[in-house]
């Protein structure tokens, strides 16, 4: 199969992509990446579930990121979904000033069995090894195995909506409802 072209219908601007996307409400993630001593890691909504058998997600993150070099060099990454209170912690992420260690500043993080880091508290965290990577425009599209999932139910997730971080209530569990 070859790769799929990037072709821009005529007259569509990229700002006017972009306008229309910011009515996509999507999840804020936090991925991180470990390798050779290095940690790194970004805010990012491009994260979608590819199949549940085998447990499979796919990440696109722009090349010219700080971390991009260190997903692909690693090999593996988690993906750490946010929850409400973790809005500072998103903030940092996306601060492209910040470099390297500055970033895990804020927030609780622990090394996942994968080596990348793992934020204590997020609402889940899904550690990953890469399948496949492949470049489309400006950004890497992972395709990543889940080799270990952590759940933490119950909380208040964080979200990405117009422009601006928004919450919705915590939702009751599926063991609540029965």
């Amino acid at each position: 199969m070859n790769a799929p072209e990037a072709i821009a219908a005529p007259g569509l601007a990229a700002a006017e992509f972009k306008r229309g996307m910011r009515q996509l409400a999507a999840s804020v993630s936090i991925i991180t990446a470990h390798h050779a001593g290095q940690r790194a890691g970004l805010t990012a909504t491009a994260v979608t579930s590819v199949c549940a058998d085998p447990p499979t997600l796919l990440v696109c993150v722009n090349r010219s990121s700080q971390t991009f070099p260190l997903m692909r060099a690693a090999g593996r990454f988690s993906v750490n979904l946010l929850a409400a209170e973790h809005s500072d912690v998103a903030a940092r992420f996306a601060d492209a000033a910040l470099h390297g260690e500055a970033k895990f500043a804020h927030g609780v993080w622990h090394a996942g069995d994968n080596g990348a880091p793992r934020l204590h508290a997020a609402t889940a965290t899904f550690e990953c090894e890469t399948r496949s990577l492949s470049e489309v425009g400006t950004h890497g599209i992972f395709v990543a195995a889940v080799t270990r999932i952590h759940v933490d139910t119950g909380r208040a997730p964080l979200l990405h909506f117009d422009g601006a971080l928004v919450t919705l209530p915590p939702a009751a569990s599926a063991s609540a409802r029965g």
